[in-house]
C-alpha cells in the first residue's frame, strides 16, 4: 500500500468513475484500475461492486474511505508543518514538564516568549514518572522543565532557573500559620497528606525516622492539586516546594532543622542541530529574573 493508492482510491470512492478519477489523479485508466486492483489484493476484499456501468462502494470499501480521509488530513497536516517550519511560518516545540513545577512561577517567562517569538507554538506536555533529560537527547522533547540539574554532558544544554526550598504548607487560618518557623513535633502532630510525587519524598522519610518521627499520611494522590485544595480546607499539612502553591488559601512555613530545596532547570540539547527557536529561549531564560 502507498499513497499513490490512497490518492486514487479516494478519487474513485468520490466520483465512482475509473474514468474521472483517472483524469484527477492525473494518471491513465488502466494505471488506475491495477492499483486499485492491487490494493483489493493486499486488503483481501473487494472495495467496489461493478456492474456495467454502476459502481459503488461496497462495505469494506465505505470503511477504507473512512480511514484514507484521515489518514490523508494527517498526511497534508504533516506537509503543512514541514512547508511552515521550512519557510519560518511557524514553529511547534515540545516542552516536557514535571508536573510539581507550579505554572504561575514560569507563566511570565512563557507569556515573553510567545510575545517575541510570534511564530512559534509552546505544547506542554507533563513528564511521565521516570522520564528525564534523556528524552531531550532522544528527540522526544525539544526542551524540559526539571527540579534538579542533571550531570554535566557536553551534549546538553543545562540552565539552572531558579532554587526553591521546601516548606510546610498549612491552611491561612490553621493555628500554626500565626508561626514563624514549626517544629518538628507540631509537625508530627498534623493529619499528613502525602504527595507521591514529591522529589523530597524518600529524603523527608529519612528526616523524619532519624528523629523518631512518624508520619502516617492520611491521603496519599499523584494530583498536586487535589492534595493542595484539602490543605487548604484544614483537612491536614503537606511539605511543598516554596513556589509551588497552585490553590490560594495555603501559606507554607519553614520546617525547624529542615534545609532541602530544589534547582529548577531548563535542559536543551546543545549546538547548533537545535531549532533556533530553541536556542533564542534558552538566552531568553538565562536573562529572565526568576
Amino acid at each position: 500500500m502507498d499513497i499513490n493508492q490512497i490518492k486514487y482510491f479516494l478519487n474513485l470512492a468520490q466520483t465512482l468513475s475509473f474514468t474521472d478519477a483517472a483524469r484527477q489523479s492525473g494518471v491513465s485508466q488502466p494505471s488506475l484500475t491495477r492499483a486499485i486492483q492491487r490494493l483489493e489484493e493486499e486488503l483481501g476484499g473487494s472495495l467496489l461492486y461493478r456492474d456495467g456501468r454502476d459502481t459503488r462502494l461496497t462495505a469494506l470499501g465505505r470503511e477504507v474511505q473512512i480511514e484514507f480521509m484521515r489518514i490523508q488530513a494527517s498526511l497534508k497536516a504533516v506537509a503543512d508543518i514541514a512547508e511552515n517550519s521550512v519557510l519560518g511560518r511557524r514553529c511547534r516545540l515540545s516542552i516536557g514538564l514535571v508536573t510539581t513545577v507550579a505554572p504561575a512561577v514560569t507563566a511570565a517567562f512563557w507569556r515573553h516568549v510567545l510575545s517575541q517569538l510570534p511564530m512559534v507554538e509552546l505544547q506542554f506536555v507533563p513528564l511521565l514518572p521516570g522520564e528525564d533529560e534523556n528524552e531531550v537527547l532522544s528527540g522526544k522533547y525539544d526542551l524540559c522543565l526539571l527540579t534538579d540539574p542533571p550531570k554535566s554532558n557536553p551534549k546538553l544544554t543545562i540552565l539552572p532557573l531558579y532554587r526553591e526550598y521546601l516548606r510546610l504548607a498549612l491552611a491561612a487560618g490553621h493555628p500554626l500559620a500565626k508561626q514563624a518557623e514549626i517544629s518538628q513535633a507540631q509537625v508530627a502532630e498534623e493529619p499528613y497528606l502525602d504527595r507521591l510525587h514529591c522529589e523530597f519524598r524518600s529524603q523527608l522519610i529519612e528526616y523524619f525516622m532519624d528523629r523518631d518521627i512518624v508520619m502516617r499520611p492520611r491521603v496519599l494522590s499523584e494530583r498536586e492539586d487535589w492534595i493542595q485544595q484539602l490543605v487548604a480546607s484544614g483537612a491536614g499539612v503537606c511539605s511543598l516546594p516554596e513556589r509551588s502553591a497552585i490553590v490560594d488559601g495555603i501559606v507554607l512555613r519553614p520546617i525547624e532543622g529542615l534545609d532541602l530545596s530544589r534547582q529548577v532547570t531548563l535542559v536543551a540539547v546543545s549546538g547548533s542541530g537545535n531549532p533556533k527557536e530553541v536556542r533564542k529561549i534558552l538566552a531568553m531564560a538565562a536573562k529572565h529574573a526568576w
